[in-house]
């Protein structure tokens, strides 16, 4: 009998994470490695947030704190909710964990039964389906390709749902896609969940101030005041304010669901580091305007690598709304050789390909749900980008 539980069995390693890792490998090994991989923004963290975190320690704000987050910090939430959402939250409906997975962790963990069902539009953020899994839900896959924006339609959504089905995951901004869903785009999903009681919303925000074209951002909560007991609203300091090793994220939603993702962190983790969230309430009550300032640097990088990509042989690049990636096409690619006579069967293909003979490192598509594409992190120097899309350039023109 094997040591290890089976549910292991039953999931995989983050390929975002694997990726990584074998980037920081080669690049060890002395490669000229350029890291299009990873889900952070390469800004740093803004001076006066460090100094609130600096201040926490000084100040001996060194203990543990309430398991799911400090008064201080959820009174900052909630104001911010408020202020950026229209959504109305009391303190007992929000929560607060060690980043914005652990909290749809928890969340899924203390909602699911054996055998509920899980909506996750594809192409997804990796971890999705895999907390699904291991909360024993059976994650339900519904593809949205380019022609339809990477976006759920009703219909689909309609189709999707079944009598077992307890969430619909919605990420707008997405990971991997950059999609996000206008106003009127989620109007007409409320108007399919209205009429599914049993079905309640994970709302992902967590790129919600990552967006471009006079592009309005909206979640569904406010948008559709109906589903607003049925919904939880998840979202973090790691994007908009480059905190992802500060390891905050928070939700607001229903109070006993709130209650239920307590008695879980109580049993797991317990609080969130107390000098994180010190430094997060100064990220939400302090200066906003960097935001918007980074916004436009990250839509220079877009356009960029959008117009790039699209002057590569066999690579067609969808205009995204937001978030720093763009998930390219490279169907073009597929069946060709490369200059050694390897042929390109797939995406994962693809990707090793661009990683051991152009030094760029990106994820392939069937990581996400979605294939023949990949994930590029445009969260990197201009400079960087331009020489990372000349070798992609090269990379597909040698192929035959």
């Amino acid at each position: 009998m094997s040591f290890i539980a089976s549910r292991i069995d039953r999931i995989k390693p983050s390929p975002t994470v694997a990726a990584g890792q074998k980037a920081r490998e080669l690049r060890a090994a002395g490669r000229d490695i350029i890291s299009l991989d990873a889900g952070e923004p390469d800004f740093d963290t803004p001076e006066s947030i460090k100094a609130a975190g600096i201040e926490a320690i000084r100040s001996g704000q060194t203990k543990y704190t309430a398991v799911d987050g400090t008064v201080a910090l959820k009174e900052a939430i909630a104001a911010k909710f408020k202020r950026e959402n229209g959504l109305v939250y009391g303190i007992d409906q929000i929560t607060v964990g060690a980043g914005g997975k652990h909290v749809l962790f928890n969340a899924l963990m203390a909602t699911l039964n054996p055998g509920d069902e899980v909506i996750v539009p594809a192409p997804y953020w990796v971890s999705y389906p895999d907390m699904t899994i291991l909360a024993e839900g059976t994650p339900v896959f519904v593809e949205c390709p380019p022609s339809k924006g990477f976006k759920l339609q009703p219909e689909d959504l309609e189709r999707a749902i079944t009598p077992k089905t307890k969430w619909l995951i919605l990420n707008s901004p997405s990971n991997p896609t950059g999609a996000a869903y206008t106003r009127a785009e989620l109007k007409a999903l409320a108007v399919v969940l209205m009429r599914h009681p049993q079905v309640h919303v994970l709302n992902d925000d967590m790129y919600e101030h990552l967006v471009y074209d006079d592009f309005e951002f909206t979640t569904i909560a406010q948008v559709e005041p109906g589903l607003y007991d049925r919904t939880l609203t998840v979202n973090g300091v790691s994007k908009s304010y480059a905190m992802t090793g500060w390891r905050i994220g928070y939700a607001g939603g229903p109070a006993a669901l709130i209650k239920a993702i307590a008695k879980i962190q109580s049993q797991s983790t317990t609080n969130p580091s107390s000098i994180s969230q010190a430094a997060a309430v100064a990220a939400l009550n302090g200066p906003q305007d960097f935001i918007a300032e980074r916004a436009v640097a990250f839509k220079e990088r877009r356009d960029l690598v959008v117009g790039m990509l699209n002057q590569a042989k066999g690579i067609t690049c969808h205009r995204p709304e937001g978030a720093f990636y763009v998930f390219p096409s490279c169907a073009g690619t597929i069946g060709m050789k490369t200059p050694d006579g390897k042929v390109i069967s797939n995406d994962e293909d693809f990707a090793s390909y661009l990683l051991m003979e152009a030094g760029v490192s990106v994820v392939f598509g069937a990581a996400f749900g979605l294939s023949p594409f990949f994930r590029i992190s445009y969260a990197a120097s201009i400079e960087s980008l331009k020489e990372a899309c000349r070798r992609i350039q090269r990379a597909c023109g040698a192929l035959v």
